[in-house]
């Protein structure tokens, strides 16, 4: 039994917690602990506290520890699987997921097939046939009501575009182009929008005969009533899994025609998905069978952007005022896997004096620094040879790239709007042809760049040309300061190309819809 002062100490955190002041519940959690470390109700308290601020770190070790104590307390795995997630253990976080799946209640199984559905293209343990059966597996799940029946076309396709970022200016490039350059003489345009509405300093030209659709709290039920209500032609998907809550409004078939562009790296999962947009670097015609719906190519990179909003100077090569050179990434932590971490380590070992820099926002907490220095001291990278940042104001997040020489892609999910920023700050991103869609954006992206020397054809050809870049970096500075004039002139910015090859898609998939 425990003694009075640890369960005293165990009530005072519990208190803390449910106020929602987590950091000072985790300390009153730990002091229990010290007490007495078998307190199952103390490590599952710290670990949801931990997990509230993001300290992913300390929340792995709180919970495993708690899953020792009460191996039959499920639906704890949910949450040390986000957390696993969160710092790139992609296969422990589906283990964690699939075992919620198999012994848990109805709720935490729902919530473990959602969550595999969402990360599996980044699992290194799983192949294109298996990405593609744990998204059917959920998307098979989500029902939905039938919504009225469809008009026929009109004069003017109408195209409704649903997502969540409209009014982040940093994700908007990636799609303002595109919607500002369409005909409006030939399609009505339907802004739906979860988050802030669309703005000028997002990007957005206001156009008079535009509709913006604020559906902020709104049911997919009710949504797609709505949409039907409309006799909207075309409803096209911009969130993909990065806002799943909303994907299941693609299962209400809301509009005769649905399609997933620009934030899918993967099949959705869905088949009541006409088709997904992507591009022959992004997806060859091979793995057309790991997609439920059909493929739709577009000429160049289906990921062109537009930047429409102020960005930092190019700064000079910072190796030539540092006296080495610095690798580094901007990308989110959860890509960063074990053998990212490992392909990274022989780079920088390859190169004498080289250091590693990594900023995003999980960097920002303690627990997750020191959980990644961890692993990259395993690989014989010391903590000298490592910057780890959290992340901040983006214009500010952007200067890093002041002080990295080589960026390196991920695998086996890379870059998409990193791969931008980088380039356009005139850094060379590199990157390799992967074994599956969400491996090869930054291919994608490079190749429409006119970029080819930087996408090897393997991970070994990845890591030789890194290693050939970093201890020979004498032509980085030409090639720092001509990069952002050569991405813009290149079919990687023509977002008006890629709109046109989009209109006569989305014509092409209406009209077979009404033949």
């Amino acid at each position: 039994m425990a003694s009075p002062d640890a369960v005293a100490l165990l009530t005072e955190a519990d208190r803390l917690h449910l106020a929602k002041q987590f950091v000072p519940a985790a300390e009153s959690y730990r002091r229990a602990l010290a007490l007495d470390d078998s307190l199952f109700d103390a490590w599952h308290g710290l670990g949801f506290a931990l997990g509230s601020v993001d300290e992913h770190g300390a929340t792995i070790t709180a919970l495993r520890r708690a899953l020792t104590l009460r191996p039959d307390a499920t639906r704890l795995r949910i949450n040390l699987g986000e957390s696993l997630f969160a710092l790139g253990h992609i296969s422990e976080a589906i283990r964690e997921y699939e075992c919620a799946a198999r012994e848990g209640d109805t709720e935490t199984r729902n919530l473990a097939v959602r969550n595999i559905a969402c990360i599996a293209p980044g699992d290194p343990a799983l192949d294109n046939q298996a990405i593609m059966l744990a998204r059917r597996r959920w998307a098979d799940s989500v029902l939905a009501a039938a919504p009225p029946a469809a008009r026929r076309p009109g004069e003017r396709v109408r195209i409704g575009y649903y997502g969540t970022f409209f009014g982040a200016k940093h994700w908007m490039k990636m799609y303002m182009g595109v919607i500002n350059a369409h005909d409006r003489e030939r399609f009505e345009l339907h802004l739906i929008v979860d988050g802030d509405l669309p703005s000028a300093e997002a990007g957005y030209r206001d156009y008079p005969d535009d509709r913006i659709w604020d559906v902020n709290g709104v049911s997919n039920d009710d949504l797609a009533r709505h949409i039907a209500n409309a006799k909207l032609d075309i409803l096209v998907d911009l969130n993909g899994y990065s806002h799943q809550s909303r994907m299941g409004l693609l299962a209400h078939r809301a509009a005769p025609v649905q399609i997933a562009w620009n934030g899918m790296f993967a099949t959705t999962g869905f088949a009541t998905v006409d088709c997904v947009i992507g591009d022959p670097a992004a997806i060859p015609p091979a793995e057309e069978p790991f997609c439920v719906e059909r493929v739709r190519r577009v000429p160049h990179s289906y990921l062109a952007f537009h930047v429409f909003h102020p960005v930092p100077d190019i700064a000079p090569p910072p190796w030539q005022s540092a006296g080495h050179v610095t690798f580094g990434s901007l990308i989110s932590a959860y890509k960063i896997t074990d053998p990212v971490i490992a392909s990274w380590s022989r780079i920088v070992r390859g190169v004498p004096g080289s250091k590693l820099s990594l900023r995003n926002r999980a960097l920002g907490q303690a627990s997750n620094r020191e959980e990644i220095a961890a692993r990259f001291a395993a690989n014989g990278i010391d903590a000298a040879r490592l910057t780890l940042r959290g992340g901040g104001p983006h214009d500010e997040f952007l200067r890093t790239y002041d002080r990295i020489d080589i960026a390196l892609d991920t695998f086996p999910y890379s870059g998409a709007t990193t791969t931008a920023e980088a380039i356009w700050q005139g850094v060379p991103v590199l990157t390799f042809n992967g074994d599956r869609w969400a491996a090869r954006t930054s291919r994608s992206m490079l190749l429409a760049a006119g970029l080819d020397q930087w996408v090897a054809d393997d991970q070994a050809g990845f890591e030789a040309m890194a290693i050939g870049l970093g201890v020979a970096p004498a032509g980085l500075g030409a090639i720092r300061g001509g990069l952002r004039a050569q991405v813009a002139a290149s079919p990687l910015c023509d977002v008006v190309g890629l709109c046109r090859a989009l209109e006569a898609i989305y014509l092409d998939e209406v009209a077979r819809r009404w033949a």
